[in-house]
């Protein structure tokens, strides 16, 4: 069985982003076809990415507060990305996060959940350009949701229900691609 880490895209105190995951996360966790794991970047207090060389250079180079984060990333199959859009693209945190690594994230799949004024389809746009250096395959469909319908007041998460339909149809294609991207990776396949 594969893993799949839910990954947050906010670091903010004043985040809604951890309710966006937990809903993933409980919908995810109905169906059995993978484990599920929610990952709050905020948990693993990544400085600034401002590396003497990127992690690009060297496979053996991660920088000593990121060594549990690598540990993470290397463990899980596949990822579902939380991402609030600001400013037209993901937030900093999440880029460091990423930044940080790179052959843990090599041969991986990954679908995004997005949220923003706009549905977030920037941010969602962004982080597949971003993805795709470090090898994470993303999948087609995906969730986009406003803050002005799925939100109340812009703090209280409360997603149309439609969105439950979409977000399954992202999971499956998850849990799909991991499934097949670990006989890339050279681990056993079983399903």
């Amino acid at each position: 069985m594969v893993k799949i880490g839910i990954l947050t895209g906010s670091t903010r105190d004043s985040r809604v982003n951890i309710q966006v995951a937990e809903w993933v996360k409980s919908i995810a966790d109905k169906r059995g076809d993978a484990e599920y794991e929610l990952v709050d970047i905020k948990d693993y207090n990544l400085p600034r990415f401002n590396e003497p060389i990127p992690a690009i250079m060297s496979q053996d180079y991660v920088a000593r507060e990121a060594h549990v984060w690598s540990e993470k990333i290397s463990e899980l199959d596949g990822f579902i990305f939380v991402t609030p859009e600001y400013n037209k693209g993901v937030t900093s945190g999440l880029k460091d996060a990423i930044d940080y690594l790179y052959v843990e994230w090599n041969n991986k799949a990954a679908g995004v959940v997005s949220y923003g004024s706009t549905l977030g389809v920037t941010a969602t746009n962004d982080l597949r350009l971003i993805l795709s250096v470090p090898k994470v395959a993303v999948v087609g469909p995906s969730v986009a949701m406003s803050l002005f319908t799925d939100f109340q007041d812009m703090r209280e998460f409360n997603p149309a229900p439609f969105h439950e339909d979409t977000l399954n149809k992202v999971l499956d294609d998850v849990v799909a691609w991991s499934t097949a991207l670990k006989s890339v990776r050279g681990l056993e396949v079983s399903v």
